[in-house]
C-alpha cells in the first residue's frame, strides 16, 4: 500500500525470511561461520539457538545458498513428528523410495542412499527447525541416524535449529550422549542499538529508499520497543510506514513508532521505567502535605493583603524560537517558481530564456533538451547525475523548486539569481521525492529504442550495450529489435536498478550515456567524476 508512495522498490519489512535482505550482524556472521564450520567438519551435529524472532530461519537460509555443490540436504520445517514420521520425512526430502513404513525399511533405504552418495563424493545434510519442540523419541532416533558411517566418516551431518529451550533439553540426562555429539554450537542474541539503527538503513537501501526515512529518535523508540528482535523491528516498521502513508507523512517520528506500537504489541504507551514510581512518590508526597495544611486551624489564617506590581517591572517570558536551518529559511521567502527554477537549469545547459519567452519544456525541446520528470529518491536522482529541479512545499503549502546544479562534499549548489550551497542533509530533510531534469539524447531525436524497430539506432543500440556489459560483437548484427537484443538490454536494466522492459526510454538512455561519459551534457556530480 505505501510502496509507491515511499518510491520502494519492494516492501522492505516484510517478515518472511528473504535472504536477500539478509543484514549480517556481527552475531549473525559469528552464527553463520559457526554453521559452516560445523558442517565442513563433517559427523554430529550443529546446534544453533536463539529467541523467537532473532533471525534462525533466515540465517538457515543464507546457509543453504552458501553450501558447496556436493552436499544434499534435508529440511524439515515441522518437526512435530513421531520417530517413524520423521524418518519418512527425511526420505521424502532426499527422493529416497522406500517400500515399506517400519523403523527397520525407512532406516535401510536411509543407510543405502548415504553410502551411494558417499561414494560418489556427495555428503548429505539434515537442518532440523523449531526444534525444541522435538519429544525425546525422536531426539534418540535422530542421534542413532549419526551412527550410520563408513570406517572413515560419518555420513550424516544434523543441524538442530530452536529456541532457547532446545538447550534445556540437550543437558538433561537422557540425551547426554547427543549432546556429547555437538561439534559446534551457537546462540543468536537480538541486535545492539547501533545495529538496529544499521539494519533499518540496510533494509530501506535495498529496495532503494532513503535511509534517512525513520529518524534519530524514532529508531532510538523502535529500538527500546522491540529490544533489537529483527521480527519486531521488521512489524514496528511496517506498520510505521502505513502509519505515514495514512497521515500522508514523509518522514517517521517518534509519535508514529508509539502509535505503531500500540496496535501492533498490543502496548498502551511507552513510559520510562522508572516514571511510574516518581509518579506515584509525588502523588504521596502531595496527599500528606495536603493532609497537614488540612489538620491546621483555619482560624489561624488571615487575609493576605494584595501586592501591587507596577506592569512595567513585571519581565514578560520570550518564547524560545526552534533555530530555523538556512535552507528553510531561503525555501519559505526566496525559492522560485516554476518557470523562474526552470529557466535556471536551461542556463545550467548553457541556453538562455528570451525576453518576453516562458520557460517551459516546450521550449526546452525548441533546444533539443527533454524534460524528465519522476519521482524517487536520491540516489535515483544521483544515478542519472544531470542537474535537477526538486519539489517541494513552503508552510503555506505552495510549490516551490529548487534548481541544483552540482552536489559537491555534502553540500549542493543552489542557482537562484546566483549561486548558494547548502547541506546537502538539510535539503533533502524536506524533499517530498518529485523531480525534473533535463537531458539531451545521445542519439538526437530518439527518446526510445524498443522493439519492432528496424533503424540505424538499433544498430547504435547494440553497439553501446555491448561496451557497457563487454560482449562479444557478431561479424553481422541485424538493424531489427530482436530477443536477444531485449535479453540484453533487460539485463542491463536491471543491473542499473532500472524497471526491466526491455524498451530503451530516456532512463535507459541516459544511464548508457553516461557510461560513456556523456560529454555533451553538464552533471549533477561533476566534481567526482
Amino acid at each position: 500500500m505505501y510502496q509507491q508512495y515511499f518510491n520502494f522498490s519492494e516492501p522492505p519489512f516484510s517478515i518472511s525470511p528473504d535472504p536477500h535482505f539478509m543484514y549480517m550482524s556481527e552475531r549473525h556472521q559469528e552464527g553463520l561461520a559457526h554453521l559452516l564450520y560445523g558442517i565442513d567438519r563433517g559427523g554430529g551435529f550443529v546446534a544453533l539457538t536463539g529467541e523467537v524472532g532473532t533471525g534462525k530461519t533466515t540465517l538457515c537460509h543464507c546457509l543453504l545458498q552458501q553450501l558447496p555443490a556436493n552436499i544434499d540436504i534435508a529440511l524439515i520445517l515441522n518437526p512435530k513428528l513421531s520417530a517413524i514420521e520423521l524418518l519418512a520425512t527425511i526420505c521424502d526430502e532426499l527422493g529416497i523410495e522406500h517400500d515399506g513404513m517400519t523403523a527397520k525399511s525407512l532406516i535401510d533405504a536411509i543407510n543405502q542412499y548415504l553410502l551411494a552418495a558417499y561414494a560418489n563424493g556427495r555428503r548429505t545434510v539434515l537442518l532440523i527447525d523449531e526444534a525444541q519442540n522435538l519429544s525425546l523419541e525422536v531426539l534418540e532416533q535422530i542421534r542413532l541416524l549419526t551412527n550410520l558411517e563408513t570406517s572413515k566418516a560419518k555420513l550424516l551431518q544434523i543441524v538442530l535449529v530452536g529456541q532457547p529451550e532446545l538447550n534445556a533439553m540437550l543437558v538433561r540426562r537422557e540425551l547426554r550422549q547427543l549432546n556429547q555429539r555437538i561439534t559446534a554450537r551457537y546462540h543468536l542474541l537480538p541486535l545492539s542499538f547501533d545495529e538496529t539503527k544499521a539494519y533499518i538503513q540496510h533494509r530501506l537501501r535495498v529496495c532503494r529508499g532513503s535511509h534517512r526515512l525513520f529518524s534519530a529518535a524514532a529508531i532510538r523508540r523502535i529500538y527500546r520497543y522491540s529490544a533489537g528482535v529483527p521480527r519486531l523491528i521488521n512489524i514496528l516498521c511496517d506498520r510505521a510506514l502505513l502509519g505515514a502513508y495514512a497521515t500522508d507523512a514523509g518522514r517517521i517520528t517518534p509519535a508514529i513508532v508509539n502509535r505503531s506500537a500500540r496496535e501492533t504489541l498490543g502496548l498502551k504507551s511507552w513510559l520510562p521505567r522508572w516514571l511510574p514510581a516518581v509518579a506515584a512518590a509525588v502523588l504521596l508526597t502531595g496527599a500528606m502535605a495536603g493532609g497537614y495544611v488540612w489538620r491546621h486551624e483555619l482560624a489561624l489564617l488571615r487575609p493576605a493583603k494584595l501586592l501591587t506590581v507596577p506592569e512595567a517591572a513585571v519581565s514578560k517570558p520570550v518564547a524560545a524560537q526552534p533555530e530555523r536551518p538556512a535552507f528553510r529559511a531561503w525555501l519559505e521567502y526566496s525559492a522560485p517558481a516554476f518557470d523562474a527554477a526552470l529557466g535556471e537549469l536551461l542556463r545550467m545547459w548553457g541556453a538562455a530564456v528570451p525576453a518576453g519567452r516562458m520557460a517551459d519544456c516546450r521550449y526546452a525541446a525548441e533546444l533539443g533538451l527533454n524534460c524528465l520528470p519522476g519521482t524517487g529518491n536520491w540516489k535515483d536522482v544521483l544515478a542519472l547525475d544531470r542537474p535537477a529541479l526538486l519539489e517541494f512545499a513552503d508552510g503555506q503549502g505552495r510549490k516551490r523548486f529548487v534548481p541544483i546544479q552540482a552536489v559537491e562534499q555534502g553540500r549542493a549548489l543552489v542557482l537562484a539569481g546566483g549561486a548558494i550551497r547548502f547541506p546537502l542533509a538539510d535539503v533533502l530533510a524536506d524533499w517530498d521525492g518529485n523531480f525534473l531534469l533535463l537531458w539531451r539524447s545521445p542519439r538526437p531525436g530518439v527518446s526510445e529504442i524498443a522493439a519492432p524497430q528496424k533503424s540505424a539506432e538499433v544498430l547504435w543500440l547494440r553497439d553501446r550495450l555491448g561496451q557497457a556489459m563487454q560482449l562479444a560483437k557478431a561479424e553481422a548484427e541485424p538493424d531489427y529489435f530482436d530477443d536477444t537484443l531485449k535479453r540484453q538490454l533487460t539485463e542491463f536494466q536491471r543491473l542499473q536498478h532500472l524497471a526491466a522492459d526491455g524498451i530503451a526510454g530516456a532512463r535507459t538512455l541516459i544511464h548508457l550515456d553516461n557510461l560513456t561519459g556523456a560529454a555533451d551534457s553538464p552533471h549533477l556530480q561533476a566534481g567526482q567524476r
